[in-house]
């Protein structure tokens, strides 16, 4: 018997800067949800970018993330259902462990975090998506949700967050119009649960207008 689902697997990328809430947004969905911070980069990877100007590691750069691992990771839960995962640490910035991450039969998952917009245009051309949106709020209130949960989780030092803080807030709505030229759809929480409804039910959301 195939272990392939009988239903059509396909990935909601679940964009957004960071602390724009997508991590409890999607986990209140109910549908499944892959965490894209685990394929960070580990620590002593030489290709890892640094901020202009400084010593500082760019977290917030595509180049820090391991795309094609991801994308891998994403096809395989579309093919059959389950897909062995990375364990990221990020206070230590390492890979700690594996595990498997399984959907079951699910024919509808999220994928989330700050890179999701980097990959889908490979989703597309893969048949894998199903919608990609991009959370966005008041640069001022995700300031303050970030570094409450850095500092909360030990994510990073105490200086580290803020100067990532300040640099992230001047720089979020850049942020969110890049992700929208990506692909991601912009908006607000309550458009982003009418479009998983959608996408949950099989009704293909109209695409947006491309440049």
């Amino acid at each position: 018997m195939s272990s392939h689902p009988s239903i059509p697997t396909r990935v909601v990328l679940l964009a957004g800067p960071s602390g724009s809430g997508k991590s409890s947004f999607a986990s209140r969905s109910g549908l499944p949800v892959l965490c894209l911070d685990d394929f960070y980069k580990e620590s002593d990877d030489p290709t890892l970018p640094q901020v202009p100007g400084s010593s500082d590691i760019d977290w917030d750069s595509p180049r820090s993330w391991d795309t094609e691992t991801a994308v891998a990771a994403i096809a395989e839960l579309c093919r059959t259902g389950r897909t062995r995962v990375p364990v990221y640490d990020i206070a230590t910035s390492s890979r700690v462990g594996e595990e498997t991450f399984d959907i079951e039969r699910t024919p509808l998952f999220i994928a989330e975090g700050i890179f999701a917009a980097d990959i889908v245009e490979r989703c597309r051309d893969l048949g894998l998506l199903a919608d990609a949106l991009c959370l966005r709020g008041r640069p001022s209130t995700t300031f303050r949700r970030r570094l409450l949960r850095d500092l909360r989780e030990g994510r990073k030092s105490v200086p580290f967050l803020l100067r990532r803080g300040w640099r992230l807030m001047r720089a979020e709505r850049g942020i969110v119009a890049r992700q929208t030229a990506l692909g991601a759809h912009a908006c607000g929480k309550e458009e982003a649960l009418g479009r998983l409804a959608a996408a949950a039910a099989g009704r293909r959301v109209k695409a947006r207008a491309q440049a």
